[in-house]
């Protein structure tokens, strides 16, 4: 039996697309809010899913704050 892997909300999802555009146009703040709003299971979920791409993110959020969200 697998274990069992948390989901992430669609709102969450959302939230997360809203914090990375935020970023990648410079704008910290608006990024923060939208992080806030993703509740603790989605976060479990987003968590694991960087995880097994070996990043985190910390390193998402620097990626696209120095790419712009281009690459």
């Amino acid at each position: 039996m697998q274990p069992t892997v948390p989901g992430i909300r669609p709102l969450a999802a959302v939230h997360l697309r809203e914090a990375l555009t935020a970023t990648a146009n410079g704008d910290p703040t608006l990024a923060l809010a939208a992080l806030m709003h993703i509740d603790n299971e989605s976060w479990q979920g987003i968590h694991h899913r960087l995880a097994v791409l070996g990043t985190d993110l910390l390193d998402v959020l620097a990626h696209t704050a120095a790419t712009g969200g281009t690459q």
